[in-house]
């Protein structure tokens, strides 16, 4: 497909995209606290400034969760909850980014139960497997009812929801170097931003749209920011679906902006503009999407 390159390599990061929360040390209170101000301290920042990737970080991340499949005794889900987190310093402030992995692997299995047919669902993971999994997860949450994720994991495509946080500004696109690091596209931007944007782009889908459909998935992301400290920092990383869009495509790939004109349309009234960006970004993701079932 033109503009689209598939690359298969088990040594880049699955085709996934990432919106992270970074919170800063003063977001975590007592023991949490010193020990993300340690664990920074001795594992230094993943990013020391706003414009680098944290993508070196993410494929460590994979290979870990790769070792727990590959392991003698493969497991469902880990046994004990990630020590491990993102860390950014911006302007001298330290921001964690916990991987949370046992509880994005609950998620996880959630969504694949949702996905998957039931006899192909039941020969993946036994029903005994998936029962003792949900009543592990049960238990956990009865002592942490507040947890929440600090990553949301996109596979295959960047839901268009995800382009409402973020502005042009906040773009940084590393292209490959030769003998460097792998292509990277991310956006950033302060909690605070993330939150107006969502708001604004939620009130003009609701005033405008008769459907709620998209205004509901609208709304459930702005639920999961308030979550966060304010000061906390928004990421979305395309992560392994750069490999996908190849140079080219990833140097123009702007469906951040696109969306940003659409609701600048739908809050001006015109609704035939807005509907044109809505379907210039969809229609590039779905022949994304569209590689899963490629052979």
């Amino acid at each position: 497909m033109r503009g689209v390159t598939a690359v298969r390599t088990s040594v880049l990061p699955p085709y996934a995209a990432h919106l992270r929360v970074y919170e800063p040390l003063a977001a975590y209170e007592g023991p949490e606290r010193a020990r993300w101000q340690s664990y920074a301290a001795r594992y230094g920042p993943d990013a020391a400034e706003p414009g680098q990737a944290v993508a070196p970080a993410v494929l460590a991340e994979q290979r870990a969760a790769l070792a727990e499949l590959l392991s003698r005794t493969p497991r469902p889900l880990p046994e004990r909850e990630s020590e491990r987190a993102f860390v950014r310093v911006v302007d001298g402030v330290t921001y964690v980014c916990p991987w949370a992995t046992r509880l994005r692997s609950w998620q996880a299995l959630e969504e694949l139960a949702e996905e998957l047919p039931a006899s192909l669902l039941d020969t993946v993971l036994p029903p005994a497997v998936r029962a003792a999994a949900q009543a592990d997860r049960e238990r956990w949450r009865a002592g942490h009812p507040d947890a929440r994720p600090w990553i949301l994991t996109s596979r295959w495509e960047v839901p268009v929801r995800w382009f409402l946080p973020l502005g042009t500004e906040d773009r940084c696109h590393l292209p490959a170097e030769p003998g460097g690091p792998p292509a990277a596209l991310f956006y950033l931007t302060p909690m605070a931003q993330a939150r107006r944007r969502v708001a604004r782009g939620y009130r003009a889908l609701r005033e405008r749209v008769p459907s709620a459909a998209l205004a509901g998935g609208v709304e459930e992301l702005g639920r999961w920011l308030e979550e966060f400290h304010p000061r906390s920092l928004v990421e979305l990383d395309y992560g392994g679906l750069v490999h996908l869009l190849g140079a080219a495509a990833l140097a123009e790939e702007d469906s951040v902006g696109e969306i940003e004109a659409g609701v600048a349309a739908l809050r001006a009234g015109d609704g035939r503009e807005a509907a044109r960006m809505y379907e210039s970004v969809t229609d590039r993701w779905r022949r994304v999407h569209a590689l899963r079932y490629a052979s």
